[in-house]
């Protein structure tokens, strides 16, 4: 998986999941040559391998076991995690088609991974149990409709999507749209505690912690939810309950195109051509899972914008890990943490390999940036549940 060799980055977790599929077990080999998967040899995989156009090696059991040797030695940083089962995905999404798109079903889809779309009933109904890994993308949980008032309320999409957020929000029980989707909120929160994973980009990400912060409170202007917002709603915001930030200042204007503070996209003065983040670097032996989060043919990826593109610092918990950061604007990109039992990943920005998706841009091809550093990370994320330990009988 490195970056000489490698023809196909992102085609090889699909092979790696897919033999997983096949009840065969992996070992990821992280910082070994880029993060190298070592699978059994079989013939089907190497045939898989062919079809997919993913560069390969056959090596002998003792190169296998040589590797391994030198992999544990205590003066490399680097580690063997085996992959147990491939993991059950879902990806939250309303139904029909939307002017955006998501950069990871695409690349589920590029990499043949299966996965399954839910929403707010199958949430509320409790399915998110039927699932290792939860998707969340351009959304909003705040009721606030993705703040598009200003540019787009007379657009014909916008019309629409309230139109069938309120339907739904009534035929779930709820009066608004914003109690209902805080009602989601809290069932994934759940899903989270209990030992899920979730992987949040672009606008899901602080949407969903103001959200949960903002429980009991109407933070929504009249045109979003019909009456007024509750008068100084920002001093009753709740930081106690919030995955991941602390101490923001929410955006009151409808006509803002912003939740709150804690997105820099506004605040950022960095030209395209120096937009960079970089990658933390973690020991393998002794901090595996933010290792397997970061595993890169590169520890610089180029930087991607997105309604919430990155996060500001000093509004980031300190128990939450800043993975990836561009230190030159205080600004922390991709970051992960623990809750309950469970975890969480937020990755900000839109599209790895868009820099500026704009709604209603035609949708990424990924024939044409099959060796991704920023999609890679998407899918490094959608390998890790597959390396949890199994719960011990008790």
């Amino acid at each position: 998986m490195d970056a000489e060799t490698q023809n196909n980055h992102l085609k090889a977790y699909g092979v790696t999941y897919w033999t997983l599929e096949r009840e065969l077990k992996v070992k990821w080999l992280l910082n070994y040559r880029g993060g190298s998967f070592l699978l059994p040899d079989a013939e089907i995989i190497q045939r898989e391998c062919q079809i997919r156009g993913v560069s390969f090696e056959v090596i002998s059991d003792a190169k296998a076991a040589q590797i391994l040797e030198d992999i544990a030695s205590p003066a490399v940083n680097q580690e063997a995690i085996v992959l147990e089962k491939a993991p059950k995905i879902a990806v939250y999404t309303p139904k029909g088609l939307k002017p955006w798109d998501d950069a990871v079903t695409m690349v589920l889809t590029y990499a043949e991974i299966p996965y399954e779309t839910i929403y707010d009933e199958e949430v509320l109904n409790d399915e998110l149990l039927l699932y290792d890994w939860l998707h969340l993308h351009h959304e909003d949980f705040t009721g606030q409709y993705g703040k598009f008032y200003r540019a787009y309320r007379s657009a014909a999409w916008y019309i629409e999507d309230k139109k069938e957020a309120e339907e739904l929000a009534t035929k779930l029980g709820y009066d608004k749209v914003s109690e209902a989707k805080l009602a989601v909120a809290l069932k994934i929160r759940d899903y989270v505690v209990g030992g899920g994973f979730m992987f949040a980009m672009c606008s899901a990400t602080d949407s969903f912690d103001i959200a949960l912060s903002a429980e009991g409170v109407d933070i929504c202007e009249p045109m979003f939810d019909g009456d007024g917002s509750d008068p100084g709603y920002q001093n009753k915001i709740d930081f106690s309950k919030t995955f991941a930030f602390k101490d923001y200042i929410l955006e009151r204007s409808p006509n803002v195109y912003e939740f709150s503070s804690i997105d820099m996209t506004q605040k950022r003065k960095i030209p395209k051509t120096t937009d960079y983040f970089s990658l933390m670097e973690y020991s393998a032996k002794w901090d595996p899972i933010p290792t397997m989060l970061t595993q890169n043919h590169t520890a610089l990826v180029k930087g991607f914008m997105g309604q919430t593109t990155s996060f500001t610092r000093d509004q980031i918990k300190s128990n939450v890990l800043v993975m990836g950061e561009n230190r030159t604007n205080g600004e922390a990109k991709y970051i992960h943490g623990i809750k309950g039992k469970g975890f969480f990943t937020f990755y900000g920005g839109h599209d790895p390999e868009d820099y500026t998706h704009r709604v209603g841009d035609p949708k990424t091809e990924l024939d044409l940036h099959p060796t991704s550093p920023g999609y890679r990370l998407i899918l490094n994320n959608v390998l890790f549940p597959a390396a949890k330990k199994k719960k011990q009988k008790t």
